[in-house]
């Protein structure tokens, strides 16, 4: 009988441990910032089958399409409300010089593409397509110039192509391409990972050459409305940041770049699916280091910046594993499992959390390649829990920051310690409130209170994405094996939600 009891003990002692309450307080902040939708922006890199056999399939193709690009793509897009769309780079934006893709498509140049496999393209995907692309998208296009091979004439010439009303020697070959009026676009990178593929500059010949660039892409005041951003620093170089924002006249300079993939050993990243406990933690360990970078570049900007007037741009971020076995490894093509999801939404509630500084990221990337939203096969398309997750997160887009602060319990492996679990919250202009809830632990359930008697809200209903295996994924014969599904693990209590989020998943609540 008390061998019976000191076990049933243990149990409750053992569930108990496992089942720690995590009390999180949310607060309405009159200075809180707004959750810049331009957060939740992608990637198309001239790269493996993103942009061809992706994206772009041509006119002739018997897959339904608009001037070449899928309709299915584009519907799918338009369904996860993509802000943003960042082209053609990535290391091909400096090699890419945008007069190539111009003009009649049969007397286009090619190119060979020796970043990504080294095949060669026809430029049958150029400016017009992209930019028309956007169009149909709703997406603002930020486009990659080329700093590395190109000159500062091509990409004020491109600027001008783009964004000039009147007449001009480029408005002129624009209109003769059969587009009169310009697209008028906002956002351009002034060169892409110039500490790397983009010239292996150093951070003060960078900030030389970027301050000669911007010069001649606008005039003094700026009048062309545009954001010039900074090819920003790797991950964690801390002086790269210290070097541009010391450097360069703030006027000249609307954002700096951040760098971060969440990688275990650029010589041996891991399998994409067939991973185990010990790869999914290290990767997560690489991805939640996001939230140690975000802060220590925000307090070096903050020291030239003070009022925040330049933008953080995370405009690569993403999970990197090595390629699915038996395709071309330059095309870094992954499957997308319940750790991509993880991923994602412990990252996205990071950026939403340091919204007064990040206000643009674009994870890596769209269709086909590296942590893609959407995968093809010829006529086959699906989308990702990486998708899922960012249609889950969109309700943030463009809401009030409600901040947030606990301490989160701690998911332990081999004797090492993560926060298991990540959370933010916002309001939106209709008064809703979408609180996110992420749990990072690979084994247990996490229960969590959160007072919402002050929100102004009672209501609440949920969503989540989980699975029965971390390595889960969508597959082309199964693409609807990781969906969202209605949330119900949670109660009202007398205003307080006490909510029990299951192991590796992610829940968004929405109260009213």
């Amino acid at each position: 009988m008390k061998k019976a009891l000191l076990i049933t003990f243990l149990i409750s002692l053992c569930s108990q441990l496992n089942f720690a309450q995590t009390t999180i307080t949310i607060k309405n902040s009159a200075d809180a910032p707004t959750i810049d939708k331009n957060i939740y922006g992608h990637f198309a890199e001239h790269l493996g089958r993103c942009i061809y056999g992706g994206f772009f399939v041509g006119d002739t193709s018997k897959i339904p399409n608009t001037k070449g690009v899928r309709n299915d793509i584009i519907a799918a897009l338009k369904d996860l409300k993509i802000p943003n769309l960042r082209w053609p780079g990535g290391c091909f934006a400096d090699t890419y010089h945008w007069k190539d893709g111009i003009g009649p498509q049969e007397q286009r140049p090619t190119i060979v593409n020796k970043w990504w496999g080294g095949v060669t393209e026809d430029n049958s995907f150029g400016t017009h397509d992209f930019l028309n692309m956007c169009e149909l998208l709703g997406a603002e296009p930020y486009l990659s110039g080329n700093v590395g091979s190109g000159t500062v004439q091509e990409l004020a010439d491109w600027v001008q192509y783009t964004n000039f009303s009147g007449k001009s020697p480029m408005s002129d070959l624009r209109t003769k391409n059969g587009r009169k009026e310009p697209w008028k676009v906002k956002y351009w990178g002034i060169g892409n990972e110039a500490w790397g593929c983009g010239g292996n500059m150093t951070a003060e010949y960078y900030a030389g050459e970027y301050r000669k660039y911007a010069t001649f892409m606008s005039d003094w005041e700026n009048t062309g409305g545009i954001t010039r951003i900074a090819s920003g620093s790797n991950s964690a170089d801390y002086n790269w940041t210290e070097v541009l924002m010391k450097g360069i006249p703030l006027n000249m300079l609307g954002g700096v770049g951040v760098h971060h993939y969440a990688v275990i050993d650029w010589g041996k990243k891991g399998d994409d699916r067939n991973f185990t406990e010990e790869g999914y933690f290290k990767t997560m360990q690489s991805a939640l280091k996001m939230e140690e970078l975000v802060t220590k570049h925000s307090a070096i900007m903050d020291k030239y910046d003070p009022e925040k007037k330049v933008a953080m741009i995370v405009d690569e971020w993403g999970g990197w594993y090595e390629v699915e076995k038996g395709t071309n490894p330059g095309f870094l093509y992954q499957q997308n499992t319940m750790r991509d999801a993880v991923l994602a939404g412990a990252t996205l509630n990071i950026f939403n959390n340091h919204s007064d500084r990040v206000r643009m990221a674009n994870l890596a990337q769209c269709v086909n390649v590296l942590q893609a939203v959407i995968l093809t096969d010829k006529a086959k398309m699906i989308v990702t829990p990486t998708y899922h997750v960012m249609k889950m997160y969109s309700v943030h887009q463009d809401a009030k920051l409600l901040p947030v602060s606990f301490e989160s319990p701690s998911y332990t492996f081999n004797g090492e310690k993560l926060p298991a679990v990540s959370a933010s919250a916002s309001k939106d202009k209709s008064g809703a409130v979408h609180i996110s809830l992420v749990n990072v632990d690979a084994k247990n359930k996490n229960k969590i209170e959160i007072d919402v008697k002050d929100l102004g809200v009672k209501n609440f209903t949920g969503t989540v994405i989980t699975s029965d295996k971390l390595q889960d994924y969508n597959s082309f014969e199964n693409p609807n094996k990781i969906v969202p599904t209605a949330f119900k693990g949670f109660e009202n209590k007398k205003g307080k939600l006490e909510i029990t989020i299951p192991p590796f998943s992610v829940v968004v609540l929405e109260g009213k």
